[in-house]
C-alpha cells in the first residue's frame, strides 16, 4: 500500500521518470488520482489510484540500480521511436531509465535506475561527480594540447572546467571530467583542432567499467551503491544547474 507522498515522488518512486520530469505531467494534465487531475503538490494517500495517460502507476516497486557497458550506436533515450534506444536494447523485464547520457557515438559505462530520485541528484553533484574517459584522437597529442585541456577551453559559449588529464600513449589520454557539457570532450579537442576517434568512459564517480564487455550489464553491488548515495548526500545543498552529461 503507498505511503502519504507527494504526487511526483510517487510516480518517480514507480520508475516511471524523474520528480521534474513527473512534475511536467502534471502540469500536462496527464496524471489523474482517483479519476480526476492530479494537481502539483498534490499527495497522494493510501489506496489512491494513479495514473499517467491512463495507465496505473504503482509507486511501491523495488528500485533497481545498473551499470552498463554501452556499443556504439546505442543512443541513451527512452523514445521508443528511436529503433536503437537503450531500453530496447537492454530489454530488462521492468521499467529503467539512463542516468545522463553517452552519446550515439562513444562506448563504455552509463548507469541505469528505477530509482526517479537518482537521476537529478547525480547530474546536480557538481565537483564530485567524477566521470572518467579514454580517449583517442587523430594525431598526436603535445604538451601544449594537454595544458589547454587541462586549463578549460571555450565551449558552448563558457570556459570548460579544469580537469584532470593524463597522456596514455602518442594520440591518446585519460580525462576526468566534473561538469558534462554536451558532447564535450569532443568540442574541447575539436576546438583545439583535433578530432576524436574513439571515446570511452570508464568510471563515473565510484562506479567502474571494470572488465564488462560490451553490452554487458550488471547491478551496482551494496557497496557501490552505499558511497554512491553517501556522495549524494554530501552534495545535496549544491545548487548548480543542470548539465547534459553527455559524452
Amino acid at each position: 500500500m503507498a505511503e502519504n507522498r507527494s504526487i511526483n515522488k510517487f510516480i518517480s518512486d514507480s520508475g516511471l521518470c524523474s520528480r521534474r520530469q513527473a512534475d511536467q505531467l502534471i502540469l500536462e494534465g496527464r496524471v489523474r488520482i482517483n479519476g480526476r487531475v492530479a494537481k502539483k503538490g498534490e499527495r497522494v494517500q493510501p489506496g489512491d489510484r494513479v495514473l499517467v495517460d491512463g495507465t496505473a502507476v504503482d509507486g511501491a516497486g523495488e528500485k533497481v540500480y545498473l551499470a552498463l557497458n554501452k556499443p556504439r550506436g546505442i543512443v541513451c533515450t527512452t523514445d521508443r521511436r528511436e529503433p536503437m534506444n537503450i531500453v530496447d536494447y537492454l530489454n530488462y523485464p521492468g521499467r529503467i531509465f539512463p542516468i545522463g547520457r553517452l552519446d550515439k557515438d562513444s562506448c563504455g559505462l552509463i548507469l541505469l535506475t528505477s530509482d526517479g530520485d537518482i537521476v537529478n541528484r547525480v547530474l546536480r553533484a557538481t565537483g564530485q561527480h567524477q566521470k572518467e574517459y579514454q580517449v583517442t584522437v587523430d594525431k598526436p597529442v603535445t604538451p601544449r594540447f594537454l595544458q589547454r585541456m587541462q586549463e578549460g577551453v571555450p565551449v558552448l559559449g563558457q570556459i570548460t572546467l579544469p580537469c584532470q588529464i593524463h597522456q596514455t600513449g602518442p594520440r591518446s589520454f585519460r580525462l576526468i571530467l566534473v561538469q558534462g557539457l554536451n558532447r564535450q570532450i569532443r568540442r574541447m579537442c575539436e576546438y583545439l583542432g583535433y578530432e576524436v576517434t574513439h571515446l570511452r568512459r570508464v568510471r563515473i564517480m565510484n562506479i567502474r567499467l571494470g572488465r564488462m564487455q560490451p553490452g554487458e550489464y550488471r547491478e551496482l553491488t551494496e557497496q557501490e551503491l552505499d558511497t554512491l548515495m553517501n556522495t549524494l548526500a554530501q552534495a545535496a545543498d549544491d545548487t548548480a544547474t543542470d548539465v547534459d552529461d553527455e559524452e
